[in-house]
């Protein structure tokens, strides 16, 4: 029986255990490119034991950026900025990579400046673009533009580009960020997406957009490393795609190559008055994906103690255990977490210039 503390063997990718560092953003990026601060905050949760250090949600494209702050993948000049911090992770742990295009989100001020638009007059403004023109609505009150055909192909080709650049930078994990609103997401949701063309209104053309960028992105992504997907299953409302919906499309993106679905929410809508927020809520729909699919998954939200992050490994409802919180405020939590559970040798999460010092403590 698997557990927290178990190998993971992803194509030809392993794991040393279940505990990921989910992506966050530190909206502390110049021109999208990196710096120090993004080595330091990856280079830390790699070296406090995590297995698998994603990188933030880092931008296709320019005006795929939710903030002026956002790491970029659309020139060379970013690629070889995180090639060293990529080098760095690899030497502790998996070094992984979100790619995003932030569509009706875009354009906002950074959380703690706002987290709202950037007003259209200022200079660091850009249009916002989305399946249709409709606002996301409350603090990012301003419609996009509604995407050309022409739009369409050159976003997915960006998706493309920016995989390709993920690779030569060193990063052996791709996630493909199809969740929390941005622009993929706004594709399959009935709520952001109401056009008429081959790209709306049925299940089948509002998932259009998101497949063909799975399968252009597995052409180019080499089949030895895991091609990963977040996807937001969820709305958690009545105008929200039904689960049955979102589990289908993950059920196309197997046959199209994808390898684990990282299982998140919609966040499509500023009313998320029916998620049902509670200790690791999510765990029960991973289980089901996973059950369904046939499919590896992981999933975070709201999974802080260790025994919590175990049980939902050992129970089959997800192979990796998401932390984006419990990292932040403990970058050891591995090392903790393996103490917790009792571990024989705890310090061996930790590489060997903490763990020598951490004999039997």
């Amino acid at each position: 029986m698997p557990s927290l503390f178990s190998e993971f063997r992803l194509k030809d990718i392993a794991l040393k255990n279940r505990i990921a560092v989910s992506p966050m953003c530190q909206y502390s990026a110049q021109d999208g490119v990196p710096e120090t601060w993004h080595l330091v905050h990856l280079g830390g949760r790699a070296v406090g034991g995590a297995s698998l250090v994603i990188a933030e949600a880092t931008a296709v494209s320019p005006e795929g950026r939710i903030s002026p702050g956002d790491t970029g993948l659309w020139n060379d000049a970013q690629a070889q900025a995180w090639a060293p911090i990529a080098a760095f992770v690899k030497r502790y742990a998996v070094p992984g990579i979100q790619i995003a295009h932030a569509g009706r989100k875009a354009s906002a001020n950074r959380p703690w400046e706002g987290d709202d638009h950037i007003p259209a007059d200022d200079p660091r403004a850009w249009q916002t673009i989305g399946p249709s023109p409709l606002a996301f609505g409350a603090n990012l009150p301003r419609a996009p533009r509604e995407m050309t055909k022409d739009d369409i192909a050159r976003v997915r080709g960006d998706f493309v580009s920016a995989a390709k650049r993920a690779l030569n930078a060193g990063f052996e994990w791709l996630e493909l960020h199809f969740a929390h609103g941005y622009l993929a997401q706004s594709f399959f949701s009935p709520i952001a997406n109401r056009r008429t063309d081959e790209y709306g209104g049925s299940f089948e053309n509002r998932s259009r957009f998101l497949t063909e960028t799975v399968a252009a992105v597995r052409k180019v992504w080499p089949e030895r490393y895991p091609l990963t997907a977040r996807l937001g299953v969820s709305d958690f409302n009545d105008e929200s795609q039904p689960l049955e919906e979102s589990i289908e499309l993950i059920r196309r993106f197997k046959t199209l190559g994808l390898d684990l679905i990282d299982v998140s929410i919609g966040f499509n809508t500023p009313d998320v008055r029916g998620v049902p927020w509670g200790p690791a809520f999510m765990a029960p729909i991973a289980e089901r994906v996973r059950r369904e699919v046939d499919l590896p998954t992981a999933v975070g939200w709201l999974i802080n103690e260790p025994a919590q992050a175990d049980a939902i490994v050992r129970d089959g409802q997800a192979d990796l255990i998401m932390l984006a919180h419990a990292e932040l405020s403990d970058p050891h939590w591995p090392y903790r977490a393996a103490k917790s559970l009792g571990i024989a040798k705890p310090q061996d999460a930790l590489p060997p210039q903490y763990a020598h010092w951490l004999k039997g403590r």
